[in-house]
């Protein structure tokens, strides 16, 4: 297991409560030993004037999930930032909801690099994004 900080599913999801996070529907739901999933609607809150899915809201969705993978992998007072974040869009997607799956590729004491798979509700891959965050070491250290 990667997780350094116990939390379960309910915490997490208290957590975002009153953010950009929540207000797109963003729900985490599986936290395995080494990745997080969520899901998030595709509703008029996530989808562009053309009726898909916002690009921008796949890259919330992403950075959401690696932001906060990355803070359990943490310990203490230390905090996570997003540095960089790419997002390949391949698949279109109508309705329904995504789900996206958080999987590290390197976790390092400064800096961690996460993959996020986004597929829509028939397991089609409609989204990959690579996230880069920074660790703010706590002043404590």
């Amino acid at each position: 297991m990667i997780w350094k900080r116990l939390t379960s599913l309910e915490a997490l999801n208290r957590q975002s409560e009153g953010t950009l996070t929540s207000h797109l529907g963003i729900v985490y739901t599986r936290l395995g030993d080494d990745e997080l999933e969520g899901i998030m609607p595709v509703d008029a809150r996530t989808r562009q004037p053309f009726g898909l899915l916002h690009g921008g809201a796949s890259v919330v969705l992403a950075e959401s999930l690696g932001s906060v993978a990355g803070f359990l992998c943490t310990t203490g007072g230390d905090r996570v930032v997003g540095l960089d974040i790419t997002a390949n869009h391949l698949r279109a997607v109508k309705d329904g909801e995504v789900r996206g799956v958080c999987r590290p590729m390197r976790i390092g004491r400064g800096h961690q690099v996460w993959e996020i798979h986004i597929y829509d509700k028939k397991n089609h891959l409609s989204c990959v994004c690579r996230l880069t965050t920074a660790v703010l070491a706590s002043a404590d250290k």
